[in-house]
């Protein structure tokens, strides 16, 4: 959420912001609500500067006998609490007004963010790796021999309806053992925090984050009000809210597993084979709590973080700025990390690592205590997939597939399949 105050100071750079956002001039129409909200609650406290003074007379007109004082003073007590009730309701439901427009409206992009219409407009920063040269021609994840017995859609569909599928045999337990293996690198060469946390979540915590309100139709509510998470963001960030810590806290990096759903509203007709895009699916995701001064380079730690996982994995990637228009609703910036799908021939998404700014922290009112004293200041929050399950998964897959139709797996994860290193053509862990 953004700061009243700055855009009461400098609503032309503020429009310019949301401009960069595809968004018209809105400060005009801010500062309105504001300055309503303002002075009603200015008024009702002029009006109970009158109050008070007059209940302090009241009793001196009662004691010399002043009965037509008395009278009129107590009357207009009545007068003016009436009104200071009226006020406060009045401030309110401005307040309320000028809060669900300003939850409404994104982040404010980095000045050094591209501008840009969509994902055509995002800009390259860094490729690591070369992709495989084959001899024939690759396939997708779900058309390759070793994986179809293990990778069913059709009894998915049956249990849950599309997007979703059943994982068995080789490689439900590759799934499995990309999981341990992220969870494990982040703790022992990374320095998070392994945290297990709910999938269930208040509204407020989707709020938290920026879930909410504007994108309730891509997550799904249950009937008694809980929300399923989209990400451990949710669940991570929300750590801190309505919390004041102290300075010697930060940093804070948390790392967790979770099971994700999302509904995918806006999806419809895109990467409907296989499971690239999926209702439900598995995710290892960090979060970072940090200084606002500390912010940039714990961004950049975290990229670096989720490049580790895919070079350890000998996947080739490239990492690319979001451009504006492409940017997610409460991110200052972002890097995506995008993995080659030889079977697609293109790179695709496995990880976005985001740096929020205040913009979380002014939402959950999660504050830090400097450790030289002073006021209060908000905390930074950061976010990344470290990475995707699923589509490491496919990217594994599919990178390691061999012309017979075994496919040959990362050196990183013989250790988690118990020395094993390839699936044969029948689906055999070998």
């Amino acid at each position: 959420m953004h700061d009243i105050r700055q855009i009461r100071e400098n609503p032309a750079a503020f429009d310019a912001a949301m401009a960069r956002r595809g968004l018209s001039s809105l400060s005009e129409e801010i500062l309105a609500l504001d300055a309503a909200r303002r002075e009603k609650i200015a008024a009702a406290e002029d009006a109970l500067a009158t109050r008070n003074k007059a209940s302090k007379e009241v009793g001196a007109a009662k004691a010399r006998g002043d009965e037509e004082e008395f009278e009129r003073l107590r009357a207009l007590v009545a007068e003016k609490k009436a009104e200071i009730a009226t006020l406060e309701e009045e401030a309110k439901a401005e307040d309320a007004k000028l809060r669900d427009l300003l939850m409404g409206l994104p982040n404010a992009p980095a000045d050094d963010i591209p501008d840009g219409a969509d994902e055509d407009d995002n800009v390259e920063i860094r490729r690591w790796g070369t992709p495989r040269e084959f001899s024939f021609k690759p396939k997708e994840h779900y058309e390759i021999k070793a994986v179809q017995d293990g990778m069913d859609f059709e009894t998915a569909a049956k249990l849950s309806g599309s997007r979703f599928v059943v994982l068995s045999g080789a490689v439900a337990r590759l799934h499995r053992a990309l999981g341990q293996f992220m969870i494990d690198t982040h703790i022992d060469q990374h320095g998070l925090t392994e945290t297990n946390t709910p999938v269930l979540v208040r509204t407020e915590m989707m709020e938290g984050t920026g879930q909410l309100p504007k994108f309730g139709e891509d997550s799904y509510q249950t009937t008694n009000g809980w929300w399923l998470i989209p990400t451990a963001e949710v669940t991570l960030t929300n750590i801190v809210n309505n919390t004041t810590i102290s300075e010697s806290y930060l940093p804070r990096r948390y790392v967790a597993q979770t099971q994700c759903f999302r509904s995918e509203a806006g999806s419809a007709g895109r990467d409907t084979a296989g499971m690239l895009r999926q209702h439900q699916f598995e995710k290892v995701e960090m979060v970072s709590i940090t200084r606002p001064e500390d912010s940039e380079a714990e961004h950049k730690r975290m990229t670096e973080c989720a490049q580790n996982i895919l070079e350890a994995l000998g996947l080739p990637y490239r990492t690319v700025v979001l451009c504006t228009g492409d940017l997610g609703f409460g991110m200052k910036r972002t890097h995506d990390m995008e993995v080659w799908l030889p079977g697609q021939d293109q790179y695709r998404e496995v990880s976005s690592v985001s740096l929020a700014g205040d913009f979380q922290a002014r939402r959950m009112n999660a504050r830090y205590k400097p450790a030289e004293g002073g006021k209060p200041e908000f905390v930074h929050t950061l976010n990344g997939s470290g990475l995707a399950i699923g589509r490491t998964l496919i990217a594994v897959l599919e990178n390691g597939q061999e012309e017979d139709g075994s496919v040959t797996l990362p050196a990183c994860l013989h250790a988690y399949l118990g020395g094993k290193t390839r699936i044969t053509a029948e689906g055999e862990l070998v």
